[in-house]
């Protein structure tokens, strides 16, 4: 009977293996995606982060893990840029989101939504993992720390221009002792604060001194208090560096005196409050006032205190010293006595001399300064018979000399004149084209003008009343000259000028005439109408 089930099972499993519904690879992925959305909407898990990968897009990719399971999870950009949180591995965190698959890989992610860190001891041991990592490369050793400036020209400020810290710097620097502030305004949390404030330490590191901008001397990195998260970009590992290599003597004032960051460890100073911080960079300008004064008190007393002691030690040195005449009596015996020693030596020196020059007289006959001025002539023949070979030998050289250059003057002439006659040549060609151009500009200008006078002559003949003369007009002038152009400006009696084409004529003025009546014209026979007087008719009677 077993047996027969077992048979029975294994053909109605093939039956239904066989009547299974064929589905594409994309309809399976779809069907799982739907599946797990459905099931898993909206989920929250707690795992530690590991892979953790900021693509170029923005968006953020990472697993989270425990000891037995990996989960895939994905942050898009919008949601990347809400976390105020750098995002490392091994961190555990609580993450909120949906479950969704990924067909393209054939995996399920976690798309998050919200992302918090797994509690303050998370956040406490990522900072302490980081605080052995940089303090075994060195960065926090005292050795590499540099000394604070006692009186600094600039203070540098790194902080938030917005909030209260700024303003209990300056109010704490302008009561102990006002000093130049050059204040670089960063934000001190949220994302982006730590690559602001990183800048911000470079950036004072870089100014030039002596440049337009001063260089601090000294810098105050502040921030107010705050939680853990709040004030994270003070222990992002490039701030942390940034501070390290700070050639500026660098001031920690993050938080309060009980909120310990990773820049306190790698500043030249921690101070527990911004203020502090002031108080820490300058002293107190009274404070130092009083301090040179009462040691100038105390210097002036000193000196007075060692002026009186010296002058008992040299009244008591001069009462030990011996008198003048005690000191003075040796040199004063022995002086005397060397007075009395001087003329015997004078007179000794004397007959030693004396006798020297007795012996070298003996030995300086006529014979030897004979010999010697035999060597002497001698000697000054030779030297004339060298000078005269020598100018012998230098009139030669200077003859050559003087035949080379004579020889190079020639041909330099030679060539300067062919060259000066062919420059001429070329001038008087030059000359006589502009000439050439001259004499036909000249006759052009010539005939332009001659035609321009003719034209004028025309024109003023034309112009002229003389031209009117020449038609049988007249012209009268009275006896001053001047022309009389009507009849009521001829008085009876006057003599008048009057003047033709060819010649003048004097004539005497009678009195004044009626103007002539003027004679009907008579009409051509034939006309008809009223037509045009004088104009015959065109057609025959």
């Amino acid at each position: 009977m077993a047996g027969h089930a077992d048979k029975g099972f294994a053909a109605m499993t093939e039956a239904a293996r066989v009547n299974l519904v064929e589905m594409t690879v994309s309809e399976l992925s779809t069907a799982l995606k739907h599946t797990v959305e459905e099931a898993y909407g909206y989920v929250r898990v707690r795992g530690e982060l590991g892979n953790v990968k900021y693509h170029s897009s923005g968006h953020v990719y990472l697993d989270l893990k425990d000891e037995k399971a990996c989960l895939a999870g994905v942050i898009w950009r919008t949601t990347a840029q809400r976390i105020r949180l750098k995002l490392e591995a091994g961190l555990e965190v609580v993450v909120t989101g949906r479950l969704t698959t990924y067909p393209g890989q054939s995996k399920y992610q976690i798309v998050i939504d919200t992302l918090e860190p797994a509690g303050l001891g998370a956040l406490m041991a990522l900072v302490e993992e980081r605080k052995r990592k940089l303090a075994a490369e060195g960065l926090f050793d005292e050795a590499r720390k540099q000394l604070l400036p006692f009186l600094p020209e600039v203070v540098g400020v790194i902080t938030s221009p917005t909030g209260a810290v700024i303003r209990d710097i300056l109010h704490r620097l302008a009561d102990r002792f006002p000093r130049r502030v050059l204040v670089w305004p960063v934000r001190v949390q949220g994302d982006g604060s730590a690559a602001e404030v990183t800048a911000a330490i470079n950036g004072f590191n870089a100014l030039a001194s002596g440049g337009r901008i001063p260089r601090p001397d000294i810098l105050i990195v502040a921030r107010g208090g705050g939680s853990l998260e709040d004030l994270w970009s003070f222990n992002e590992e490039i701030v942390v560096r940034a501070a390290a290599e700070s050639l500026i003597p660098l001031i920690s004032a993050v938080g309060h005196e009980t909120d310990i960051t990773l820049i306190d460890f790698a500043a030249d100073k921690r101070a527990p409050t911004p203020s502090a911080a002031a108080e820490i960079a300058v002293p107190v300008r009274a404070d130092l006032i009083a301090q040179i004064d009462n040691l100038a008190g105390r210097q002036f007393n000193a000196w007075r205190r060692r002026h009186d002691a010296w002058r008992t030690e040299l009244r008591a040195a001069g009462r030990a010293l011996p008198s003048p005449q005690s000191l003075l009596a040796v040199p004063w015996q022995k002086l005397d006595g060397l007075t009395e020693r001087l003329p015997r030596a004078l007179r000794a020196n004397a007959q030693i001399r004396r006798t020297q020059y007795s012996s070298l007289a003996g030995r300086l006959t006529m014979r030897t300064l004979q010999q010697r001025i035999v060597r002497d002539r001698d000697r000054l023949d030779a030297m004339i018979a060298r000078a005269r070979h020598c100018v012998g030998v230098l009139k030669d050289r200077r003859r050559e000399r003087f035949a080379g250059l004579t020889a190079r003057l020639a041909v330099g002439v030679r060539s300067n004149v062919e060259a000066h006659r062919t420059r001429v040549h070329h001038e008087r060609e030059r000359v006589d084209a502009l000439g050439e151009r001259a004499r036909r500009a000249m006759r052009t200008l010539i005939d332009r003008r001659t035609a321009t006078i003719g034209h004028a002559g025309q024109v003023l003949a034309a112009l002229s009343y003389q031209g009117v003369l020449t038609r049988g007009f007249a012209l009268v002038r009275d006896p001053a000259g001047r022309p009389l152009r009507t009849a009521a400006a001829v008085t009876a009696g006057e003599r008048l000028d009057i003047e033709f084409a060819d010649g003048h004529v004097g004539a005497l003025a009678e009195g004044p005439r009626a103007k002539p009546r003027a004679e009907p014209v008579p009409r051509p026979r034939g006309s008809r109408g009223s037509g045009n007087p004088g104009q015959g008719s065109l057609f025959g009677s």
